[in-house]
Order: C-alpha cells, then sequence, then structure tokens
C-alpha cells in the first residue's frame, strides 16, 4: 500500500485522486454558472455524485443584511452577427463570451454603438476575460482583442436571449458530524462560469475531502459549503447565525489546481488556529506562505466581518489576481493538473490532521534529557556534524513537552512540519517517555 493509500484509507494513491479530481473538474468546467440559475443547480447536481449534499433555496428578493437576493437569471443563446452573416462573437464557442447578468437584447446597431458593450484585454490579445454585472442592469460582450480589432465597421446583430425572473439562489450543504459539538467550515464559491482553476478547482477539491472524512471517525463536525460568493455565503451566514458560535477553524478554499504557492491568508484574527496550523503544513515539501488579513478577496472577508468575526482563512495555490490565467479564458483544463489538485486534496487533509490531532504532550521524563539511544530512537554512533529532523522532532517535543504547549505550538517553535512532530510525539509516548497532560 503507498503512503497517500495508507493515510487516505478512503481515496487511492496519489495519481489515483488526482485523476478522479481533474475527471471531477473536467465535468464542471463546461457549465455556465452564475449567482444564481440552472448552472449552479447543475454543478450542485454533479457534487451530488460525491457527496451526500443538501440543496437550498432562498427567493429572491429574500432580504440578507444590507443585500437583497436578486432575480434568477437565465441564458438560453447569445452572439454578435456581422452584416456579412458571419457571427463574431458566440455564446456557444465560451461561456465566457456574455457578460454575466445581461439583460435581453435583439437590435441592430453600428460598430461605434457595439464598442461600448464589449470587453477586452489588450496586454492579452488572445483571451477572452471575465466579466459580470450582478446588480446593476445592462449588457455586454467578452472577446480576444485582436478578434475585436478586426472588427469591421458597419451594422451588427445583437441576440442575447437571456431572462432576470424571480426564482431563487441555491446553495449545497453537507455536515459530518464528529465526536463533539465543535465544527470545521470548510467552504469553496460555486458562481464562476468555465474557469478552471478559479474555481471548478476548488469545488472537485472539497467535494473529495468530503468524502474522504465522511468514511472515518473525526473528533469535530465538518460542514461544508458551496455557494455564490458573496451573497451566498451571506444568505448561508444568515440562516445560520445561531450556530456560528460552534466553528472553532475554518477555510475558503479557491484556485488549488496549479503549481504555485501555496499561499494562505489569515483570519482577521490573526492568530486563530488555522492560522497557526497553516504554517505547519507543507504542500509537496514546501512551506505556505503567509500573508495578512485583507478585506478584499473571496468569502472570508465575509466570514471574517466584524459581526462574526470567525477564525476563517483562504487558502490558494497562487493567489488571485497574480497569476496570468486570472478570469481569463487561459485559466482552462490544461491549466490545472492531476498531480497538482491531489498535492492540494493532501495539504487540505493534513491541515484537517492537525486539527484533529492537535493536543499537548507531557515529559515524564523531565529531568535532564532521556537516554534516546537505548530506546532506539538516536544514533548510536555520535559525533556527526548534523542532527537528522527526526531526532530534531523528539528533542523539540521533549524540551516543550512541559504541559503549556501543544504539538502545534512545538512545531511552529521549532519550524518542523507539524506531522514530523507528531509522529516523534506518538513514539516518545510508545516508549514510556511521553504522555498527556489533559489526561
Amino acid at each position: 500500500m503507498n503512503e497517500a493509500a495508507r493515510i487516505y484509507p478512503s481515496v487511492g494513491g496519489a495519481a489515483d485522486i488526482g485523476d478522479e479530481l481533474h475527471a471531477l473538474v473536467s465535468r464542471l468546467f463546461p457549465i455556465g454558472r452564475s449567482i444564481t440559475g440552472e448552472g449552479v443547480r447543475r454543478t450542485l447536481a454533479i457534487l451530488s455524485d460525491a457527496i451526500d449534499l443538501a440543496v437550498r433555496e432562498v427567493p429572491t428578493g429574500t432580504e440578507i443584511f444590507d443585500w437583497t437576493v436578486p432575480q434568477e437569471w437565465t441564458v438560453r443563446d447569445a452572439y454578435v452577427r456581422a452584416a456579412n452573416g458571419k457571427v463574431v462573437v458566440d455564446l456557444a464557442a465560451s461561456n465566457l463570451h456574455l457578460v454575466g447578468y445581461s439583460e435581453p437584447v435583439a437590435r441592430r446597431m453600428p460598430l461605434s454603438e457595439l464598442r461600448s458593450h464589449i470587453h477586452t484585454l489588450p496586454d492579452q490579445p488572445d483571451l477572452i476575460p471575465y466579466r459580470t454585472s450582478y446588480y446593476s442592469r445592462s449588457w455586454g460582450f467578452c472577446m480576444a482583442h485582436h478578434d475585436y480589432l478586426a472588427l469591421e465597421e458597419g451594422d451588427y446583430d445583437v441576440f442575447i436571449d437571456t431572462t432576470l425572473a424571480d426564482g431563487a439562489l441555491s446553495y449545497g450543504e453537507v455536515f459530518l458530524p464528529g465526536e463533539t459539538e465543535r465544527e470545521v467550515l470548510l467552504t469553496a464559491h460555486i458562481c464562476h462560469p468555465s474557469l478552471a482553476n478559479d474555481n471548478c478547482s476548488g469545488l472537485a477539491v472539497l467535494a473529495l475531502v468530503a468524502r474522504a472524512l465522511g468514511r472515518r471517525r473525526n473528533r469535530f463536525g465538518y460542514r461544508f459549503l458551496f455557494a455564490p460568493g458573496t451573497i451566498g455565503a451571506l444568505c448561508w451566514l444568515a440562516g445560520n447565525e445561531e450556530r456560528l458560535s460552534s466553528i472553532d477553524h475554518g477555510l475558503v478554499v479557491s484556485c488549488v489546481g496549479d503549481g504555485g504557492g501555496p499561499v494562505y491568508k489569515r483570519s482577521r484574527r490573526g492568530d486563530a488556529t488555522i492560522d497557526r496550523a497553516m504554517e505547519a503544513v507543507r504542500c509537496d515539501g514546501r512551506k505556505v506562505t503567509m500573508l495578512d488579513f485583507s478585506p478584499f478577496g473571496y468569502d472570508e472577508r465575509q466570514f471574517c466581518s466584524p459581526g462574526f468575526d470567525l477564525p476563517v482563512g483562504l487558502l490558494q495555490r497562487s493567489a488571485f489576481g497574480t497569476f496570468t490565467e486570472y478570469h481569463t479564458s487561459a485559466d482552462n483544463l490544461d491549466f490545472v493538473r492531476p498531480e497538482h489538485l491531489a498535492s492540494s486534496f493532501r495539504m487540505i487533509m493534513d491541515i484537517v490532521d492537525v486539527i484533529e490531532t492537535d493536543r499537548v504532550p507531557l515529559n515524564l521524563s523531565p529531568k535532564g534529557e532521556p537516554q534516546l539511544g537505548r530506546r532506539g530512537l538516536y544514533s548510536a554512533t555520535g559525533g556527526h556534524k548534523t542532527t537528522s529532523d527526526i531526532t530534531m522532532a523528539y528533542l523539540w517535543v521533549l524540551n516543550l513537552a512541559d504541559g503549556s504547549h501543544s504539538l502545534l505550538d512545538i512545531a511552529r517553535r521549532s519550524g518542523l512540519p507539524f506531522s514530523a512532530i507528531a509522529a516523534a510525539a506518538t513514539r516518545l509516548e510508545g516508549c514510556g517517555l511521553l504522555g498527556d497532560a489533559q489526561a
């Protein structure tokens, strides 16, 4: 049995889980999603193949704090056709071509008028940008800048077959009860259309993390939320205020299919356990780059708003806005790779292991350093110029296991991965040198 299968018995090996994750991303990628509508429901239905997902509906017009649930947007077709009959922009070719929440249009207009409704990226002329207009009535198209420059003067037929009507906002939720009443919240936004990294990757990774955790016993309860950005998170918060005090740890997950980073933005608190846990895990051997909290980003800014101030951080591989593919047609299935999805999955499972297994150990032989050699924990040959990480993990645990430091504290102080500290503590306990301070 390989290492991945040993640690995560609910899944196959690293290659297997990577391929499965990429296959799930590939199923999600073609769907035209927005903050409401059938695209979200289709996405939730696909995720339901992996996990027992409960779908919630919040009706149009519902007041949610300072927001109102908007009308539901339905898209059937959209294109721009030149006078010679050539279709120059076509929703069927890419659902990024239509600005999200565009109102219906059926008109002929000159290019001079059409230009004001077209969005391009002059610095990335081959790519289609992603644009939305959720809360103001408007319409528009997105196209590659070199195609835009090729448009000839003349009249164009503009057709957008959409509907804005009362309906509902949909989100999905699954809760896995634990041995205690304390909870961990893990969430990914579901509103972006064909953007593989942002955020088909987050949806796929969290779905399979939920499946894996559902097949084992956990100390904490785990709540997974798949909701449209901003308004979806706010809907969930408004409907669950009475249980928010049970959340001890939280993580927003996005952009976890590329090979960058990893990057973590701390919670508003800055020193929550989840913030400290991120410093003690590795992704393919790499430490996590830690960023301070800022009130701009994904839904961590809703969970961390001052009225809630939940211990929720943001985990990504490459931070949003920093990679050239971000919010463009280049964020496609070639950009996200099975091996990167697999390592992101393992990293989140490692974070879960930190949360689940952290404890306060007690050195049972605290007067001087115990003789590790006779217990098979130290090299029989002395005089080496360097000391192995394994030996250093033993020494750090023994030195700081005074009843006031947790394993996570020891990992942070030593600079060693939590997994190394936890493994050392387990072996020291087996040798009778370590106990549990809380026993």
